[in-house]
Order: structure tokens, then C-alpha cells, then sequence
């Protein structure tokens, strides 16, 4: 919701609630906490009431923690605004680095800042506890229940009561393994006496959430209009829905990847490749088979290898599906900057085991400075991740066994570097629905055996993106080997003709290597 857009007078800014944020405001209870669902305006409420505290002359700090930089930026933005509309006395915004050693180890933190004259401020920090030490104000919790330590931000915020703080918790829920509905049934059952609002969906529109929305954006509203928007945005959701709009916990576990961290590192410009092969495809002679993929590759994938930075390290993650599942391949690389973008995805149905090598060997052999790549190596996938190790080397592919131990290291890994900004990804729908399938059980971070959705193709998925994102993401955490080598005279395009039987297409490889002068860019 936009305040300056509105250009109402001050006096008429306090009109914009609606009654469940008025009620959230007129609870002045020590610790609250408000149950929700998404893109209701509960965010966007607090903001305005931590300005107006923030203003007065015998008024109070803010801190608001959130565990994803936009959200806090996004907070700050919304602070000032406020402080425009009520045409209070605030500076810009100012975004800082807080430097502090943790053991032996120098870290720092990204802070953003909003001063008002009466000498205090709003202050918007990341997720960990520690940021709450030697401060003195208002602490909002915003998604509390997808933070990784709330036990740990609510001891330290708890500290800051003694003198008189509030500590305002907001969230959606993210199932019932999950911290802050542990936190929820204590307050329920009476065993806290925290205060505790309510609020789904349907709720918000009933007190005129769409009216608003058609006030902001200069429309006319409708009944007719309010159905055909509900009935939208509850498709979009499709079956997080319950969840995140009818605070409706999932019985299956948290949620463990939000929607926005992921859609934020999402580019639109990153392809995904699908190649869904018949059944009867298998039944083909060898050499069909090989021929049929490789005019695939040749004509889909290798005008995108080309694209890549010859100057940049590659990286690669695949998680292996043959029958039930799918294969899900992602390429990137690393820039400079240390972001760790994506260059393309493959997502490979029905495919089978020789042409899922054939395309694996097909892409890395042509992959600009490639260092690590990494494999499940589960069950059927054990094959592809072994002889990918044989080809490029043991110390160059990682042949993981996906377990509670490793989710546990490198799924919390991964999403910090997501909550970052570390690593791009391509914008898929299906992709940001194998990010959803994740939840923690009994805090392990993982998709459930068994748990499949069916995708945009129609076909069963079962996470593969998302898991094939976090191998990626380990892969690029990985040092590379040093490899050492004596030239005894053979070419690599020698090595390739002996590699394949005479019977296949050595015209079309000796092209794939000399062709062009494209390919020259690659050492080849």
C-alpha cells in the first residue's frame, strides 16, 4: 500500500486501517503476537506505529527483524513513508555495516536506519540473536516462523523487557514442526501470558482488504470484482493456500524455504531445457538413441554453453530421476562479485541411463573453467555420479548421499546463501514449487519421501530443482583439486573419436570441436 500515492491529508491517514490492524494497534500488551496470512498489511500497520513511536519526544526505538534483506529494506521504506504521510521530522534512509568478531572469526551485518528528530529511530537487522544485544526498544519479529533461531531472537528480545520494551511477533504459519506453534499452543493453553490475534484471508476481506486495494491502485470496486481477485489469488497459491492464506497449518512440517526468498533470487532471463522422452524410446539401437539426443543437444543446449564466460569457473548440480522422477541439471557459474548465477537448467523425463550420461558428459566437456560438480548418488543415481567421477575425477565430482546429516549442513547453507542474494536462479514456477516441497522434520531440512506435486507438464515432481539448486550451491562451496599433467601428444579430440564407437557421427564431433570459431573460445 502506497500513503504517498493516496495524497491525503494527515489528519486523514489514520482512516487507512482496517479494523484487524486497528485492534493490532490498540494492543499495548508486553508481548503479542499476531497469526496471519500473507499480504494482508500487518507489516505495512506495524511500520506506521513504530514511526509514530519513533517520533515522539518521550517515545521509544524499533527494531525489526526479518529474515530476508528486502524484507527489512522493505520495512524501512514503508517507515518513511509513514513518517511523509503524518509529515513527521525522519531522515533518509541509511543502509550500514555493523562489524563485530565472533570467536576469531570478523563478521558484520547489514543495517538499515531511519532517525526521527526527537532523537530516536527505527532500526531494520537480519535474523540472529546476537543483534539484539546492548539495544533498548520495540523488537517486531516479523515471519517469525520462518526464522532458524526464534527460540534464540525471543530469549535475547525478552531481555529487553525488563525495561519496559514490547516484543511484537507477526507471522504466517509454516507447519506445526516449527518453533513459533510451539510458541502458539503455550499462549492458547494459557501457559504465557502473551496476547495473540487472529486473522485469515477471508477475514481481511470481509473488513475491506480488496476496498482498500481498489482505493491504492484507483479502481472501482465490485463484488463482482472482489470474487474474480479472490478466486485469483487463491489459484496462484493453488495448494499452499490453507497455509499461507487460511492459517491453516500443514501437518507435515514447516515450510522451510518462504516464497519471496526464493522468488527474489529468481531471474527471468535464466532458460529451462525439458526433453521427455516415450517409453518406447529405450527399445531404439544404441546408435538412434545417441543420434536423437545429440541433434538435441547440438541444436538446444550447446548455443546456450556458449554463452557462458570463458574467464568464469563452472559448476554444475544434478539430482538423478529415471522412471518416476525427474533428472534435474543445473549449470552456473561464479562471478566476480562471488554471486553464483545460473545459466541454464535441464529437467530430463523418461530419460534413459546411456543418454542421461551422454547429455552430462555433452555439457561438462564443454563448460568453461569447470571445477566441482556434485551428484546424488542415491539409489539409481549412484551410476551416473560414479562414472561422471571416473571421467573427470574423484576429486571433481562429489558423489553425495543425500542424508539427514548433509540436509542438515547444507539445506540452512544454502538458504542463507539465498537470503544473501548469492545465487541466481531461473524463474519457474516448478522450480519455486520444488523450493515449497522442503520442510523441516524434526529439524532437518528435506523434502518427504513420498510427497510428490504434479508440476506444470502435469507430471509427478518430488523437489528435484530444489535439491539439485542446493548441490549446485554445495558444488561452488567446494576448493577444486589441482590437477596435474604430463602431454603425452594425444588431443582431446583424438581421445573423444577413440572414446566412441566408429559407428557414431565423428564428422559431427570433429565439427563440435573445430567448427567455429566460437568453440576456439573454449580451448578446444
Amino acid at each position: 500500500m502506497s500513503l504517498v500515492a493516496l495524497k491525503l491529508p494527515p489528519e486523514d491517514v489514520p482512516k487507512l486501517l482496517l479494523p484487524y490492524q486497528q485492534n493490532w494497534l490498540r494492543d499495548k500488551s508486553g508481548v503479542k503476537m499476531w497469526t496471519k496470512s500473507r499480504r494482508i498489511g500487518a507489516s505495512w500497520c506495524e511500520a506506521g506505529d513504530c514511526a509514530l513511536a519513533a517520533a515522539e519526544a518521550k517515545g521509544e526505538n524499533s527494531f525489526y527483524i526479518g529474515y530476508e534483506k528486502d524484507m527489512t529494506r522493505g520495512f524501512i521504506q514503508d517507515a518513511a513513508d509513514w513518517a511523509k504521510a503524518y509529515q513527521l521530522a525522519a531522515s533518509a534512509i541509511e543502509e550500514d555495516e555493523e562489524i563485530f568478531r565472533d570467536g576469531d572469526e570478523e563478521k558484520s551485518i547489514l543495517v538499515f536506519r531511519l532517525h526521527f528528530n526527537s532523537g530516536f529511530k527505527i532500526e531494520a537487522l537480519s535474523s540472529s540473536p546476537r543483534n539484539l544485544r546492548s539495544r533498548q526498544g520495540r523488537v517486531v519479529i516479523d515471519e517469525a516462523a520462518f526464522h532458524d533461531d526464534l527460540n534464540g531472537l525471543l530469549k535475547a528480545a525478552k531481555a529487553l523487557r525488563i525495561w519496559g520494551s514490547r516484543i511484537n511477533i507477526v507471522t504466517t504459519y509454516n507447519g506445526i514442526d516449527n518453533a513459533y506453534y510451539d510458541l502458539e499452543k503455550d499462549v492458547l493453553a494459557g501457559k504465557l501470558p502473551y496476547s495473540r490475534h487472529f486473522t485469515t484471508f477471508e477475514d481481511a476481506l470481509t473488513q475491506g482488504l480488496y476496498r482498500r486495494i481498489c482505493l491504492v491502485n484507483g479502481k472501482s470496486w465490485t463484488s463482482e470484482g472482489e470474487t474474480e481477485w479472490k478466486n485469483q489469488v487463491l489459484e496462484e497459491f493453488g495448494d499452499d493456500a490453507d497455509e499461507e492464506l487460511n492459517c491453516i497449518p500443514s501437518s507435515s512440517g514447516g515450510i522451510y524455504f518462504p516464497r519471496i526468498l526464493v522468488e527474489n533470487c529468481m531471474r527471468s532471463d535464466i532458460p529451462v531445457l525439458r526433453l521427455k522422452l516415450p517409453d518406447d524410446f529405450a527399445l531404439l539401437s544404441e546408435q538412434v538413441r545417441h543420434n536423437q539426443v545429440a541433434d538435441w543437444l547440438q541444436a538446444e543446449v550447446e548455443p546456450l554453453i556458449y554463452k557462458l564466460n570463458p574467464n568464469l569457473n563452472s559448476f554444475y548440480g544434478m539430482d538423478f530421476g529415471r522412471l518416476g522422477d525427474l533428472s534435474y541439471l543445473l549449470v552456473g557459474q561464479e562471478l566476480p562479485n562471488l554471486v553464483r548465477r545460473s545459466a541454464f537448467a535441464l529437467e530430463l523425463r523418461n530419460i534413459p541411463f546411456e543418454q542421461q550420461k551422454q547429455i552430462l558428459f555433452y555439457v561438462v566437456d564443454r563448460l568453461p573453467r569447470f571445477q566441482i560438480g556434485a551428484h546424488d548418488a542415491r539409489g539409481n543415481g549412484q551410476y551416473l555420479a560414479e562414472v561422471a567421477a571416473q571421467k573427470y575425477g574423484f576429486g571433481r565430482v562429489h558423489q553425495i548421499q543425500l542424508t539427514n546429516q548433509w540436509y542438515s549442513e547444507w539445506m540452512p547453507k544454502y538458504k542463507s546463501g539465498l537470503e544473501d542474494r548469492k545465487i541466481e536462479l531461473p524463474a519457474s514456477a516448478d522450480l519455486l514449487q520444488d523450493h515449497r516441497q522442503v520442510v523441516s522434520i524434526s529439524g532437518v531440512p528435506k523434502v518427504p519421501e513420498g510427497k510428490r506435486k504434479k508440476g506444470s507438464d502435469g507430471e509427478q515432481r518430488h523437489g528435484d530443482g530444489a535439491i539439485a539448486c542446493c548441490l549446485f550451491w554445495f558444488a561452488s562451496e567446494q576448493e577444486p583439486i589441482p590437477i596435474e599433467f604430463e602431454s603425452v601428444g594425444a588431443t582431446r579430440l583424438a581421445y573423444q573419436l577413440n572414446h566412441y564407437s566408429t559407428d557414431y557421427d565423428h564428422d559431427r564431433l570433429e565439427r563440435d570441436y573445430f567448427g567455429s570459431a566460437d568453440s576456439m573460445r573454449f580451448g578446444r
